[in-house]
């Protein structure tokens, strides 16, 4: 016998389980040193010190973005919203660092 699960039964689309599953903790580095794990389903707002000032990082229900730093370049504010396992936004300058995890890891490519 045979039984076929269908994606839609699961609640899960086909492109996130190919995108590495779901986000479920947002971890928050300061000087390489973990200052916070944030679970993903809760709203959150998250003030870390660094050596130029602080970084604010928010956290949303599945999401997580770092909202303003005081970094001259502000390539960690441009990355905007993180969803999925394994994006990050570094703040270089500022020595503090944004990433998601999840319980399945995103591959760069498919080997055989």
């Amino acid at each position: 016998m045979t039984v076929i699960l269908s994606t839609a039964a699961v609640g899960l689309s086909l492109p996130m389980l190919w995108q590495g599953g779901l986000a479920d903790k947002a971890i928050i580095r300061q000087e390489g040193r973990v200052f916070a794990e944030i679970d993903l389903k809760a709203k959150r707002q998250v003030s870390v010190p660094g050596p130029l000032g602080d970084t604010l990082i928010i956290v949303e229900p599945g999401r997580a973005r770092v909202l303003s730093d005081p970094g001259p370049r502000q390539y960690c504010v441009r990355q905007g919203w993180l969803m999925r396992p394994g994006e990050i936004a570094i703040c270089a300058p500022n020595r503090v660092s944004l990433q998601i995890t999840g319980r399945t890891k995103v591959y760069d490519s498919i080997s055989y």
